[in-house]
């Protein structure tokens, strides 16, 4: 089979979780996500169907607001928004998410760029995929520092939105609600069990041997290099000139 480069697994894996929703929305800094998204639009595409909305902030074709961030929060609270993505520079094995800054607040050691509407959104998209590519320790912590956005809030608290997932370079999880925590779907092709307890602060239900991610066929791969990277480019050059570059060396791929 052909060489997978680690990105395109993670692609691959976004448009299996985002199946079944009519909008999916992406922030302005989210290449992968919003390859994932454009991929599973493709296949719907291709077999005849209707393949979901997506808005992408920042981009000119694949966004249909014209007040930014704005509508992007009015979209969300009537409940016009099924899925959207989230990261941090921390995240906890209880859905807690932190984008301010590591160390005690408001003194921060290290200051991220900020918190934003991540709350707000957290609330009420019903289909919360947390992303980062980092997998260590540093990032997948215990308990985050200062908590931007919750992942799970007390009984009696309106709340439709929250954590589905949680996708790294390394692992797949499924967040449970009832359980209040994560568990080990899956690890991606060169990892085993030992190295993601290495790499995670946090304690995460798992099977004795976790299943491995799925790799893309033949037919999606072609899709995805096709069609999908020409797609995303608009939005993002460099990534889709970098994914071209890197699939074109001979370099060692997950396979």
């Amino acid at each position: 089979m052909t060489d997978i480069h680690p990105r395109e697994i993670l692609i691959c894996t976004i448009a299996k979780l985002l199946d079944g929703v009519r909008h999916v929305a992406v922030g302005a800094s989210s290449p992968i996500p919003a390859s994932g998204a454009m991929l599973l639009r493709a296949l719907k595409q291709q077999a005849g169907e209707t393949g979901p909305r997506i808005s992408i902030l920042g981009s000119v074709e694949h966004n249909f607001f014209t007040n930014g961030s704005a509508e992007l929060f009015d979209c969300a609270g009537q409940g016009r928004i099924d899925a959207f993505f989230l990261g941090g520079g921390q995240i906890d094995g209880q859905g807690n998410i932190n984008l301010v800054g590591t160390g005690e607040y408001p003194q921060t050691q290290v200051r991220w760029p900020g918190s934003f509407g991540s709350a707000y959104l957290y609330y009420v998209v019903p289909r919360v995929i947390l992303f980062r590519e980092e997998h260590t320790p540093r990032a997948m912590v215990e308990k985050v520092d200062f908590i931007s956005a919750p992942g799970l809030s007390d009984e009696g608290v309106y709340r439709p939105g929250g954590p589905i997932a949680l996708l790294t370079s390394k692992a797949l999880f499924r967040f449970d609600k009832n359980r209040r925590g994560f568990e080990l779907e899956s690890v991606h092709p060169g990892y085993d069990l030992a190295a993601i307890k290495e790499a995670t602060g946090f304690k995460f239900a798992h099977d004795d041997v976790p299943a491995q991610t799925a790799l893309p066929d033949p037919q999606v791969l072609k899709l995805l290099r096709e069609r999908v990277y020409d797609e995303v480019a608009e939005t993002y050059p460099d990534f889709a000139a970098q994914m071209r570059r890197e699939i074109a060396q001979p370099l060692p791929r997950a396979s």
